[in-house]
């Protein structure tokens, strides 16, 4: 039966796909309007077929073999994993790790309260209970410092369990050059010598990881994910140089890194990035000289990114976060941590932290996502962008490597450099919803308003450090890259509106052509909604003068002329005659009769080509929205 389909249906060429495409373009520039310009520097092509793919050497790779395109390992599993404050205390901390042990998390994640090494003692309080060779444990912030102490009581833990060396699945996160990225400093004479010392100490432990490479910082910071990938493998081939330096094993080092990336919500891309990590770190590793496959592969974490998660319409942050673990689990990453959805404005609480773990159960136990290696491989979008990635990233990895490896390319500012540029882009994009964070700078909730724990410092980047102390060195060696979230410009605007005491009003003066009044009056409506402001929709007003009367009466401070562009020359100077100065006339679109609407004084125009952004902190300013 499939042969006869197929003989039935004549191969059509790319020149002939493109012929069809041109024609249906009516003119326009094939290029500008179907080829996407990526934040990662290359293009991506509207479609991909078996040609574009005679190039890629690692299509005939199974999974778990060299350079581990399609995975480390011959399954999908991953662990769900779930991270603890001992801020609260460790009896607290240890009741909520027994307690969500039994909710489907595999890996805990301990986040050490200011940075405290932690005596045998209190090792063996935190971990009252908890079957260790049954759970992955991870320790986060753990100051090179203090690294050995840690370090030492919980392996003397284990070794009191008679716990078995090869059953102990642990990472710690001692990462000195994370410092130097969110700090600008660290101790560079001593901080290697740390990490060579915690090397030497988990010989025997062939599953403990004692070097985290924390790729997420990059993210966080609104980089692209090219520059997260090269900046991370620049950072783990950093440690490779300094440890053998001190005359440890290539091979040794490289088994003792685990690499934590961000997830960001560019779905196929995100896949295509963690199967390109995998043959760049792969083939770094291989060429110190390392002779066993194993020591050779990338060990990935993955975290749903906090760059794009929002305060306002917060349980947009679910579906989010779900799409984001969905990428990271088809790509076949080792472990996965869902950021609760309100974790951006408040401490998570059960509610929230159930969502998150039952996402990844969702995948796992009813989509079935970890039964099948690699699904993506053979795809020609994925397998294309991820040599497309690959090439990205490592041409920027020799680049950083030509300026003496990533310490030195962060001295010089040129790391700070790359991610500022992306960063900036994106920011841009969003002012001008060319990208468009859902329920923040598009398609608001209008009655939402905010509550008492969505505070200033939340909504702005006066606090965005990442909130470390330093560890002895104080002596600034570059400028940091600082941690935001791309929707804060948005959400102090509207926050600013919020506790106005006064919410201004925006009223659509709804005339003339039916299809075209509605239609700007729903994008007038989205529009000053974005930036809190109270909006009142009409329907199709039969008169100028009935429309005037109604936005008069509800005391409207700025009123919408919605209408087809033909309407307005003759409509709108009577509008604004008629409202006079008791509110603001604006008009919805960008008509050719601007010009002579200007000549009238008619100022106020909002349109898809508008700075959403500046144009509404300009209405609040005319407003006298003051800013927070």
């Amino acid at each position: 039966m499939a042969e006869k389909l197929f003989t039935e249906f004549p191969p059509v060429s790319t020149e002939q796909w493109d012929a069809v495409i041109i024609k249906d373009l009516k003119g326009a520039d094939y290029e500008k309007k179907l080829v996407w310009k990526t934040h990662e520097g290359f293009p991506v092509r509207p479609y991909y077929r078996a040609e574009n793919l005679g190039d890629i050497k690692s299509l005939g790779e199974m999974p778990g073999q060299f350079p581990f395109v399609r995975g480390i390992k011959n399954d999908n599993n991953w662990l769900t994993r779930q991270d603890i404050c001992l801020c609260k205390g460790l009896e607290k901390a240890n009741e909520e790790a027994l307690d969500i042990l039994n909710k489907g998390v595999e890996s805990l994640g301990f986040i050490l309260a200011d940075e405290k090494a932690l005596s045998v003692e209190q090792m063996e309080t935190l971990l009252k209970g908890i079957a260790i060779p049954a759970v992955e444990i991870n320790f986060r912030k753990c100051c090179p410092k203090h690294s050995a102490e840690t370090l030492k009581s919980f392996l003397a833990v284990v070794k009191k369990q008679g716990i078995a060396p090869e059953e102990v699945r642990a990472s710690f996160d001692f990462s000195p050059l994370h410092r130097l990225t969110v700090k600008g400093n660290f101790c560079e004479e001593k901080a290697f010598g740390f990490l060579a010392e915690a090397v030497k100490a988990v010989a025997d432990f062939p599953k403990i990881k004692v070097i985290n490479v924390q790729a997420y910082d990059f993210n966080n910071a609104g980089s692209s994910l090219v520059q997260e990938l090269a900046f991370a493998v620049a950072i783990g081939n950093e440690y490779i140089a300094r440890l053998t330096e001190l005359g440890l094993d290539a091979k040794e080092v490289a088994r003792r890194i685990k690499f934590t990336f961000g997830i960001s919500s560019n779905y196929f891309m995100e896949i295509a990035k963690f199967r390109a990590g995998r043959v760049i770190w792969a083939n770094i590793v291989k060429a110190w000289g390392v002779d066993c496959d194993c020591a050779c592969k990338m060990h990935v974490h993955a975290v749903t990114s906090r760059w794009n998660q929002t305060v306002y319409d917060a349980y947009v942050n679910m579906l989010r976060g779900t799409t984001e673990t969905m990428s990271a689990a088809i790509a076949g990453v080792d472990s996965i941590e869902v950021v609760p959805f309100d974790d951006a404005f408040r401490a998570p609480g059960e509610f929230s932290n159930r969502i998150a773990r039952n996402v990844q159960s969702i995948l796992k136990e009813e989509s079935h996502f970890n039964k099948v290696v690699d699904p993506a491989a053979g795809s020609y979008y994925v397998e294309e962008l991820t040599q497309s990635i690959i090439d990205a990233a490592w041409k920027l990895f020799k680049e950083v490597e030509e300026k003496g490896g990533y310490t030195e390319a962060f001295k010089a500012g040129f790391v700070q450099e790359q991610v500022k540029a992306v960063s900036d882009k994106k920011d841009k994009l969003l002012a001008q919803r060319r990208e468009t964070l859902l329920g923040t700078n598009q398609f608001p909730n209008f009655l939402e308003k905010a509550g008492e724990e969505i505070t200033k410092e939340i909504v702005t980047r006066d606090c965005a450090c990442c909130g470390e102390k330093a560890c002895g060195c104080e002596e600034k060696m570059a400028e940091p890259l600082l941690a935001y979230r791309g929707a804060q410009p948005f959400e102090a605007m509207r926050l600013a509106t919020d506790r106005n005491g006064r919410q201004p009003m925006a009223f659509m003066l709804t005339f003339g052509n039916l299809a075209m009044c509605r239609a700007r009056a729903q994008f007038s409506s989205n529009f000053f909604a974005v930036a809190g402001i109270k909006v009142v929709d009409n329907n199709r007003f039969s008169s100028i003068e009935e429309g005037v009367e109604a936005a008069l009466k509800a005391k409207a401070d700025i009123v919408v002329a919605c209408s087809a562009d033909d309407e307005y020359l003759e409509n709108v100077p009577k509008i604004a005659q008629l409202i006079g100065d008791k509110a603001i006339v604006v008009v919805a679109g960008d008509p050719e009769c601007r010009p002579q609407l200007e000549e009238q004084g008619i100022k106020n125009y909002i349109h898809v080509k508008c700075n959403v952004l500046d144009t509404l902190k300009e209405y609040q300013k005319a407003l006298g929205v003051k800013e927070l």
